[in-house]
C-alpha cells in the first residue's frame, strides 16, 4: 500500500513549545516550536518515508463543538504571544517544503485528520497520524495508525490496532465511548464525575459501549451506579464532543499531497532567517546540484568544463575589469605553515583553477604576485587573513578591498560561522550545500559583495568595515605571522617550581585529611570533605557532593584545609594551562608562539586569542605575572614597549551619556575613582581613602556592566541596602548617566538592537522577553555593548593607525599582541622614542570623544616588566 503522513500541526506545535527552552533569533524572533517541529519532521520523514505528507491545523474562531457546548476547551489558556507568531513561520515552511497542509472553519485538525486518512483507507492508502493529543487513537485501523508524542516531542510512543487492545482492552471506535464516560480534562470535556480511566475501560470490557453502560446502571453499585445515572446525558454530550468527523467538507486531491522536494532556494532562505544552523546542514546534503552552478571536473588535473577559462584569459579579463574573486583551498599544517591545494580566481564570468602542483611553477607564481597585488584591481574574497597568511608562502603581498566573512559579521555578529555557502543561501536566495566546491562559490562572489556592501551602507557601517576592519585584518595577519619570542628554559623553570609546589601542597593536604586520595577526584575529594572531616554538605550533584569554586569558599572558613585546595587548584591551573601548555606550543626552531587572533568570534566586536589565548593570563597574581616573564623581546637590542588606554570605557560612558560631572572629572585629568569616591561617599577629594576609592571602582565598573545592588554587595562584601545607597549617590550625582542607560534600554526595546559610536551592531533578542531573567540580561547587554563595543572600534582603528604609521616611516618596530585596552609592540631600541611617540599618537587620536583619551606608555624586554 502507499503510505500518508498526516500532522497534528497543532498539537505539536504547542508541545514542541513547552518542551524545548526559549529560543530566539538574534533580532528576537521566537522559534523554539517551529524548530522543534521540524526536527520531529524531518526525523519522521526519513524514518517512514511517506508517498503523501498532509499537516493539519485548527482554524480560529468557534467550531461545531463549541455550537453545542460553550465551555468546549474554556478552560485552556491562551496561547502564548511567543508562540502566536509561529504558526505563520511553520506555514511559510511548510509550504517552501512543497507540503500541503489545511484549516477549515468550524473544524478542528482532528476532524481533517479523520477525513483524510479514512478516505485515504478506502483509496488503499495506509495513514500514520503523528499527535500529542490521545484522541485520535479513535482512528485507528488495520491501515491506520497513531503516533503519539510523549515528554515533549522527542519520545513517540506508536499505537495501533493491538496496543489499543493490550492497554485498553476496547477496540479504537470505543475510544469516543471512553472519553464520553472520563471526560477530558485538557478541551473541558466533563464526562462522569468519579469515573477514571481504568474505571471507563472496565465499564466498556462489560458493556461493551457507552449507551449499553447507560442502560445497564441498575447492574452498577453505590456512587459509581448514582452518578452513571445522575450524569447520563452529560456523558452523551461528552462522547460527541470526543468524537472525530470523518466527513469534513473538505476539497483536496491526494495528487496535491504527493510528498515532493522541497523548493531548497526558499527553504533555505528560510532557515537562514531563523538560524537553524544545524537543520541547514542536515539538509545541505540532501539538495541536488543547483544547475546555474558552473563545475570543474578532475579540477586538480587542469581538465575543467567547457565554460571554465585558462589562468590567462582570467587575468586578461580582470585587467578589462579592475575587479576578481580569490577563494584559497589551504589547511594550516603547523604553527606558521600553509599547505596550498589550490587557487580559485574569477573575474566577471570567467573563472580558473590553479592546482598546488601549478603553483610550484615560477612563473605561474610571479604571474599571480603581480595580479594580486595590483592595487588598481579590486579584489574580493572571503576571510582575507586566512587568505594573505596562505599567500604569504608565495611570497604575495595579499591585500583585498572587500571581504565577505568581515561583512557578514557587522550585519550580524551572533553568528556561529560564516561560511560561504550560508552567505550565498541566505543573502542570494540560491540553495547551496555546505559541501558545495569553492568553484561554486567563488562564481557567488561578486553577487554576494554587491548585496552586501547595500546592506552595509543601509545600516551606515562603511567606515566600520573599509576603514577599519578590513585593513585590520592585514595588521592581524602580520602580528600572527610574527609571533612572541618566548624564554623556553625560563619557561621550564616555572614548571618545575609549580611542581614542586603542588607536591608540598599535596602533603599538607594529606596531613590535613588524615589520609591519601586523589585530589584531583571531585567523588574522593567529596567523601573526605563531607563524610571523614564532617564538613557541612552545601550542594550535591547528579554525581555526589559539589566541591566547586564556589562551595569551597563557602566552606573556607571552616577547615584549614579549604584554603590548601584552593591553593593546589590555582598551581595545578598555572602548571598544567600555562607553563606546561605555553611550553608545547613554542615553535623549536624560532623559539616563538604564534596565536591566532579572531576578528569574527565576540559579540560586542572585541578581538580574541586562541590556540593559545595570549589575552587569559592572569596579571593580579605573582604567579600569573611570571608567566607573563617568559615572553620576550627579539632579542638583545630589542625592548617590548606597551600602550595602555587610561578607563577607556569610562571615557565613552562620559562620552555618549554627556554627563556632566564626568566630563569635567576627564576634562581636569582627575582620578576618576577618587571623584565618583569624593562625590557618592561625601568627603573631600584628598579624605579618599584607598577603601573608598575601590567601593568607587567597584561602582563605576558596576554601572558600565548593569550591575544589581546584590551583584555589588556580593563583590564588595556589604549589604544589599547599602550597596543600593551607593548606587542611587551615584546616579544623584551623574544623573545623565541614568538618562543615558535608560534611553539605551528603552531604544533596544524599540530597535531590537544597540549601535556603537561606529554603527557597530548588536542585536538583542531577549529585551522584550517577559522572562525576568533573560530581559534583565538582555538590558545589562543593551547598556554595556554600545561602551565596551565602541572601545573596542577605538582600539582597533589604534591598531591601523598605528601599523599604518609605522611602514611610513620606515622603522621594523612590529605589533605583537592586543590584549583588551592595551597594545604590545616590539621595537629596536635606537628606534624605541619614535615608536613611543607613534603609539602615543596614534592611541590618543585614534577617536575624537568629549573627553581626553589617554595612554600609558611602558618599556621592558619582557611582558611582567611592562
Amino acid at each position: 500500500m502507499k503510505k500518508m503522513l498526516l500532522i497534528d500541526g497543532n498539537s505539536l506545535l504547542h508541545r514542541a513549545f513547552h518542551a524545548l527552552p526559549p529560543l530566539r533569533t538574534s533580532k528576537g524572533v521566537p522559534t523554539n516550536a517551529v524548530y522543534g517541529f521540524l526536527n520531529m519532521l524531518l526525523r519522521i520523514l526519513q524514518e517512514e518515508q511517506p508517498d503523501y505528507v498532509a499537516v493539519a491545523f485548527d482554524k480560529k474562531g468557534p467550531t461545531f463543538r463549541h455550537e453545542e457546548f460553550v465551555e468546549y476547551k474554556s478552560t485552556r489558556p491562551p496561547t502564548p504571544e511567543e508562540l502566536i507568531g509561529q504558526f505563520d513561520l511553520l506555514k511559510e515552511i511548510l509550504k517552501a517544503m512543497n507540503i500541503t497542509f489545511f484549516e477549515i472553519d468550524g473544524y478542528e485538525a482532528d476532524d481533517i485528520i479523520g477525513t483524510i486518512s479514512k478516505k485515504g483507507e478506502k483509496e488503499g492508502i495506509s495513514s500514520i497520524i503523528v499527535t500529542g493529543d490521545k484522541d485520535e487513537l479513535q482512528l485507528i485501523s488495520r491501515n491506520i495508525k497513531v503516533l503519539v508524542t510523549r515528554k515533549g516531542i522527542s519520545d513517540i510512543e506508536a499505537y495501533d490496532l493491538e496496543k489499543i487492545n493490550s492497554k485498553y482492552g476496547i477496540s479504537p471506535e470505543a475510544i469516543t465511548d471512553l472519553k464520553g464516560l472520563m471526560g477530558d480534562k485538557s478541551d473541558n470535556i466533563p464526562g462522569i464525575p468519579g469515573i477514571g480511566e481504568k474505571t471507563a475501560a472496565k465499564l466498556l470490557q462489560e458493556f461493551g459501549s457507552l449507551e449499553n453502560v447507560l442502560e445497564n446502571f441498575d447492574k452498577l453499585k453505590g456512587k459509581l451506579k448514582e452518578n452513571i445515572q445522575k450524569y447520563a446525558d452529560q456523558a452523551k454530550d461528552s462522547k460527541y464532543l470526543a468524537t472525530i468527523v470523518t466527513n469534513v467538507p473538505l476539497e483536496f486531491d491526494f495528487d496535491n499531497i504527493k510528498y515532493r522536494e522541497p523548493d531548497y532556494d526558499k527553504l533555505m532562505n528560510l532557515l537562514r532567517e531563523l538560524e537553524f544552523y544545524s537543520l541547514i546542514d542536515r539538509l545541505s546534503k540532501n539538495i541536488k546540484d543547483n544547475k546555474n552552478v558552473k563545475e570543474t571536473e578532475n579540477a586538480a588535473d587542469m581538465n575543467f568544463a567547457e565554460n571554465n577559462s585558462s589562468l590567462e584569459d582570467v587575468i586578461k579579463l580582470a585587467a578589462i575589469e579592475k575587479r576578481l574573486s580569490i577563494l584559497v583551498d589551504a589547511k594550516k599544517k603547523n604553527l606558521k605553515s600553509y599547505k596550498i591545494d589550490g587557487l580559485y580566481i574569477c573575474a566577471k564570468d570567467e573563472y580558473a583553477f590553479v592546482s598546488g602542483k601549478l603553483l610550484e611553477k615560477s612563473d605561474v607564481r610571479k604571474t599571480l604576485k603581480q595580479l594580486l597585488e595590483d592595487p588598481a584591481v579590486y579584489k574580493i574574497t572571503h576571510d582575507s587573513k586566512f587568505i594573505r597568511n596562505a599567500l604569504r608562502q608565495l611570497d604575495i603581498d595579499f591585500k583585498c578591498q572587500f571581504d565577505t566573512m568581515l561583512a557578514a559579521y557587522l550585519l550580524e555578529s551572533s553568528r556561529p560561522r560564516y561560511d560561504v555557502p550560508l552567505l550565498v543561501t541566505e543573502y542570494l536566495g540560491a540553495a547551496m550545500p555546505d559541501t558545495a566546491s569553492f568553484t561554486e562559490q567563488i562564481i557567488h562572489m561578486f553577487a554576494l559583495r554587491d548585496v552586501m556592501d547595500d546592506k552595509i551602507k543601509e545600516y551606515d557601517m562603511s567606515k566600520l568595515l573599509y576603514e577599519v576592519e578590513i585593513p585590520l585584518s592585514v595588521v592581524l595577519s602580520d602580528m600572527e605571522h610574527a609571533g612572541i619570542k618566548v624564554d623556553l628554559g625560563k619557561l621550564q623553570e616555572l614548571s618545575a617550581k609549580f611542581g614542586e609546589k603542588l607536591d608540598l601542597l599535596t602533603k599538607e593536604i594529606y596531613e590535613l585529611a588524615g589520609t591519601e586520595f586523589n585530589i584531583n577526584s571531585p567523588k574522593q575529594l567529596g567523601e573526605i570533605l563531607f563524610e571523614k572531616l564532617l564538613l557541612p554538605v552545601i550542594k550535591k550533584t547528579k554525581t555526589g557532593y559539589s566541591t566547586d569554586a564556589e562551595v569551597l569558599e563557602k566552606l573556607r572558613p571552616l577547615h584549614p584545609i579549604i584554603d590548601k585546595i584552593l591553593d593546589y587548584r590555582f598551581v595545578m591551573k598555572m602548571k598544567s594551562t600555562y607553563a606546561d601548555g605555553l611550553a608545547a606550543l613554542v615553535d623549536k626552531e624560532t623559539s616563538r608562539i604564534y596565536t591566532s587572533f579572531n576578528q569574527t568570534v565576540t559579540t560586542t566586536g572585541r578581538i580574541s586569542s586562541t590556540e593559545p589565548n595570549l589575552q587569559n593570563i592572569p596579571v593580579k597574581t605573582e604567579e600569573g605575572k611570571h608567566i607573563r616573564g617568559v615572553f620576550t623581546a627579539d632579542g638583545p637590542g630589542h625592548l617590548l614597549l606597551s600602550g595602555d588606554y587610561s578607563q577607556i570605557e569610562l571615557r565613552v560612558l562620559a562620552h555618549m551619556s554627556e554627563d556632566p560631572g564626568l566630563i569635567d572629572s576627564f576634562l581636569k585629568g582627575e582620578d576618576i575613582h577618587t571623584r565618583t569616591a569624593s562625590e557618592v561617599f561625601g568627603v573631600p577629594l584628598e579624605e579618599v581613602t584607598p577603601s573608598l576609592r575601590n567601593k568607587a571602582k567597584a561602582v563605576n565598573f558596576g554601572i558600565i556592566y548593569g550591575i544589581s545592588d546584590y551583584g555589588l554587595a556580593q563583590n564588595l562584601g556589604i549589604s544589599n541596602k547599602e550597596a543600593k545607597e551607593y548606587i542611587d549617590a551615584y546616579f544623584k550625582r551623574y544623573p545623565k548617566v541614568k538618562d543615558f542607560i535608560r534611553e539605551t534600554i528603552a531604544s533596544a526595546r524599540i530597535q531590537g538592537y544597540v549601535t556603537t559610536l561606529l554603527n557597530r551592531r548588536r542585536y538583542i533578542p531577549d529585551i522584550n522577553s517577559k522572562n525576568y531573567h533573560l530581559r534583565s540580561f538582555a538590558e545589562r547587554t543593551a547598556v554595556n555593548t554600545p561602551i565596551q563595543g565602541s572601545a573596542a572600534d577605538i582600539i582597533k582603528i589604534a591598531m591601523v593607525n598605528v601599523y599604518k604609521a609605522l611602514k611610513e616611516n620606515g622603522l621594523g618596530a612590529k605589533i605583537l599582541l592586543q590584549v583588551h585596552d592595551e597594545l604590545i609592540l616590539d621595537s629596536r631600541q635606537e628606534e624605541l622614542s619614535k615608536v613611543k611617540d607613534i603609539l602615543k599618537d596614534c592611541m590618543e587620536h585614534a577617536f575624537s570623544l568629549k573627553v581626553p583619551l589617554t595612554v600609558d606608555i611602558h618599556q621592558g624586554y619582557t611582558w611582567e616588566e611592562l
